[in-house]
């Protein structure tokens, strides 16, 4: 007995007359899947980048908010604040943790955020809301006076804390950072993945892609007019690929310029010694009118202006960033000695 024969028409055949009849459908479904892959596969590289990289420290928990810090060393307390889009492996690949650690009680923290740090979203973590999280989390681990010490968005940190808690901060040191409010066309391009809603998309979909692509630009930048040194091969890039690190990273972006403006109307508040350090051939920021002028306004600063040095002066001049710390723990014997002396007198 003969059996019709039955044509099933193919998938691909299907999908053409679909497109055909309903374009727009069909073509934001395949974005949508499109979107919903990239997102999976971002998601997994971020979960393989913390088993690569498993926290070397400990934890804290402020607030709800778990702190992930490394500790090392003993003696005077030195706090450690790291830019913006970096974690605690800044410091650690550079050396200077392990220089610092010689002569003193070297804290370190992942800011909320980056690295094994958390970051909830309700609260805006502007340098004062970090500052006053960190002194929280310092009380916690009994540090009663420290020199602190912040690089780039770090440095707006170690401001805010040195103002709202000056009987803490025994001295500064500030490594190329922003202080006054410029103009600036990259903010707002970095920005993007900070945006309700759709900047969540971004960062699970486009911006670890794009990330990895800028990856060697963004380093010549940081790095010039120096070259990458090789002891940076030992910071763990993929975890600053992730969406969550990127978003938070786009976040303080959002926040350089605002920051910069509130908190430059506090400066002539410092009192304790500060060492400012900066590059001078920083090709993020403009030093004279960052630095420089943080140094007009800060009666009891000094200013270091390292010769052919980018923005990043951790790794490339580490030496000169131990010096600083150094001078500052000199000038606060100084000036302790000083007060002293007009207590007896």
């Amino acid at each position: 007995m003969a059996f019709p024969q039955i044509r099933s028409p193919s998938f691909l055949s299907d999908c053409l007359v679909a497109f055909r009849r309903y374009p727009a459908i069909t073509t934001v479904a395949g974005a949508a899947t499109l979107v919903a892959a990239t997102a999976l596969v971002n998601r997994k590289l971020a979960k393989k980048a913390l088993r690569d990289n498993p926290p070397q420290g400990r934890f804290v928990n402020i607030n709800g908010v778990r702190l992930h810090y490394v500790e090392r060393g003993n003696g005077r307390p030195l706090i450690l604040f790291h830019g913006n889009g970096s974690m605690i492996q800044d410091f650690e690949s550079s050396g200077l943790i392990d220089l610092a650690a010689v002569n003193y009680r070297v804290i370190v923290f992942d800011r909320p955020g980056f690295g094994h740090s958390l970051r909830p979203r309700n609260v805006v973590w502007t340098p004062e809301a970090q500052a006053d999280l960190f002194k929280k989390a310092l009380d916690r681990l009994s540090v009663q006076r420290a020199i602190v010490l912040g690089h780039s968005w770090g440095a707006s940190v170690a401001v805010a804390l040195a103002i709202r808690h000056p009987s803490f901060v025994e001295a500064l040191v500030l490594a190329s950072g922003y202080y006054f409010p410029t103009a600036r066309a990259d903010v707002a391009a970095s920005s993007v993945p900070a945006l309700p809603g759709l900047g969540d998309i971004i960062s699970y979909t486009i911006s670890p892609i794009l990330s990895r692509l800028m990856w060697p630009v963004m380093l010549r930048k940081v790095f010039g007019p120096r070259s990458v040194p090789e002891k940076f091969a030992g910071f763990p890039k993929e975890m600053a690929f992730r969406p969550s690190q990127i978003r938070a990273s786009a976040v303080e972006s959002a926040l350089m310029i605002p920051a910069a403006s509130a908190s430059s109307k506090t400066y002539s508040e410092l009192d304790m010694p500060t060492i400012i350090i900066a590059g001078e051939d920083d090709r993020l920021i403009d030093i004279n009118e960052q630095s420089v002028r943080l140094h007009d306004e800060v009666k009891q600063s000094k200013l270091h202006r390292i010769a052919g040095a980018g923005h990043m002066i951790q790794q490339s001049a580490t030496p000169d960033l131990m010096a600083a710390i150094d001078e500052a723990a000199a000038e606060t014997c100084i000036s302790g000695d000083a007060a002293q002396r007009s207590a007896e007198a």
